[in-house]
């Protein structure tokens, strides 16, 4: 078994390192709030440290899931991070979904200090972490991936390592402009179908079954049509990520334009009070 350190244990972080505990591994936590490092302790197997470097210290596998690149600078580069203790060798999964120029940077940090790196976002929201079946979006080198696999198992029910370092970040930036489409779609049909005299969960039931059918229909409809919010990724977390997306269109000069009316909807919704809401609570705007 190795020695793993985990940063970051936040709603999806939590979980993710209690599976590798539960594989077997000797897990050091840090979180910035201690309180959580001291729950996740009490409920798993392993120990918590003061510090990302000091949790960092004699680990084969450092993983981190922080909130944004500016975190993520913090814990790395930051004068108590992890890249004061890496050792020579190891491997570092960042899990935090991030911009693709902070993976690079990373990557080339990675190269000059002799330790592996993977941009490594995930995709389930808290379901998914909860119950160890994320989808793990990987960028880096093949040597590197071949060492951390199994690790990343712990958590994941899909991985693929789709090139070299940034690529997993551009992919997690695909799945989120695929998201924000279908969900606003799918807010639509849900409002029209309501004010239509339809029974919607009669409705869903037989176009699930059809080209329709998606994983947030599936997942999402009955408590689209409770007006219920509280289950998954967050509007607040959901904007962070389209803007990365529409930031990297800028580079490559993409359209996106319905991820940036979406993104705008989705302004609406904090507007309403709806910063913590699941990403479903679209339709909302629809019925305001």
């Amino acid at each position: 078994m190795s020695n793993v350190a985990f940063i970051g244990l936040g709603v999806m972080g939590y979980s993710m390192a209690g599976y590798i505990s539960k594989a077997g591994h000797n897990v050091t936590v840090y979180n910035r709030t201690a309180a959580k490092a001291d729950k996740w302790v009490a409920e798993y197997k392993g120990s918590k440290a003061d510090t990302p470097a000091k949790a960092t210290e004699g680990a084969d596998f450092i993983f981190t899931c922080v909130g944004n690149d500016n975190d993520l600078r913090e814990v790395t580069f930051g004068g108590n991070g992890i890249f004061k203790a890496i050792k020579k060798g190891s491997v570092y999964i960042d899990n935090t979904t991030a911009s693709a120029t902070i993976a690079r940077e990373i990557y080339t940090h990675s190269i000059k200090s002799e330790f592996g790196f993977l941009d490594a976002p995930v995709s389930g929201g808290q379901a998914g972490a909860e119950n160890g079946a994320l989808t793990v979006m990987i960028g880096g080198d093949q040597a590197n991936f071949d060492k951390a696999k199994d690790i990343i198992d712990c958590y994941s029910k899909k991985m693929k390592l789709l090139g070299g370092a940034g690529n997993g970040q551009l992919a997690k930036m695909v799945n989120q402009i695929c998201i924000a489409g279908l969900v606003q779609g799918l807010s639509e049909a849900i409002n029209f179908g309501k004010k239509a005299g339809l029974n919607m969960e009669d409705v869903i039931e037989v176009i699930s079954k059809g080209a329709a059918q998606s994983w947030q229909m599936e997942n999402r409809y009955k408590t689209m049509i409770d007006d219920q919010f509280e289950f998954g990724f967050a509007v607040d977390w959901m904007r962070k990520d389209l803007k990365i997306a529409m930031d990297e269109a800028k580079n490559n000069d993409s359209k996106l334009p319905v991820t940036e009316i979406v993104d705008k909807y989705y302004g609406e919704v904090q507007d309403m009070g709806g910063n913590r809401w699941d990403t479903s609570s679209l339709i909302k705007r629809l019925s305001k």
